[in-house]
């Protein structure tokens, strides 16, 4: 669970190393295709981004945004893309595997209802496409410029994402708060972006009762509380449901003989009421 304030996003850095350097030399030189696509619901689009993934189709990346993400990028960015649902891919390869992966997904895409397919060939038009996903996060602050966001991070089996997101989503749209989705849909993860009023005690309560909601969901559906953004403080109360006391008394014998003296991140991960 992250909280953030508004700004903007920093310029992407360089490489400094010659070897990762080289290395995104050489990843650059492939062809990259990218493409997106709408859906009538959500879970369409997480079923398409399952049926993908498990069809064995090589996606480097299949991002899923809710119509409420789409429309926070409309507005921040003065576009007009249809504010539905919406997955994008991107392919890495050569040229004809790249084009010959977007017909497969495209056919997918079909079978569910999808619509609206769109295939990026020039190098300028999937930057921009791609550009959409990179900069979701702050263009939500353009619907409610004096918030704070609270992010979300659960992750569950792929075969399972469709379930958690409409589950989510019911909960979400129900809510007086301004809630987007955004899910990393080829793993499973994904991350809600909780639109609050930090003066307002009970939109704070209202936004901390969503990400409890969902990471209790997650957990019901053998998942886990935190798919990338890590435990720290915030998430410790959720894991003795999801690892059990016995395993949570085996991290801290490990961390006591690596650690005795408790001066390596004193006061995180492991609860506090765990005893040896």
């Amino acid at each position: 669970m992250l909280r953030l304030k508004p700004e903007k996003p920093k310029e992407e850095r360089g490489w400094a190393v010659t070897a990762w350097g080289r290395r995104r030399t050489d990843c650059e030189s492939r062809e990259r295709g990218v493409a997106m696509c709408n859906f009538p619901t959500i879970k369409d689009a997480a079923d398409v981004a399952i049926a993908t993934m498990m069809s064995g189709i090589q996606v480097s990346r299949v991002e899923l945004l809710d119509e409420v993400q789409v429309r926070a990028i409309n507005l921040a960015n003065g576009k007009s893309l249809p504010e539905a649902p919406t997955l994008m891919f991107e392919f890495i390869g050569t040229e004809a595997y790249s084009r010959e992966q977007t017909l497969m997904v495209q056919k997918i895409a079909s079978e569910h209802h999808g619509s609206d397919f769109v295939f990026a060939e020039e190098p300028e038009a999937k930057k921009e496409l791609w550009k959409i996903r990179k900069e979701a996060l702050w263009a939500c602050f353009a619907m409610e410029p004096n918030s704070e966001a609270l992010i979300t991070d659960v992750c569950v089996p792929l075969s399972r994402l469709a379930e958690i997101i409409s589950t989510s989503k019911k909960q979400l749209d129900a809510s007086p708060l301004v809630c987007t989705v955004l899910a990393h849909a080829g793993d499973g993860n994904f991350h809600c972006v909780i639109l609050f009023d930090p003066n307002k005690e009970e939109q704070r309560k209202e936004a901390e009762r969503l990400n409890r909601f969902m990471v209790h969901a997650a957990l019901d559906m053998d998942g886990t509380c935190t798919g990338e953004h890590g435990v720290g403080t915030g998430k410790m109360k959720y894991l003795e449901k999801e690892l059990g006391m016995e395993a949570l008394q085996t991290m801290k014998r490990i961390k006591a003989a690596l650690d005795p003296n408790n001066i390596m991140n004193p006061g995180k991960l492991i609860p506090p009421h765990v005893c040896m």
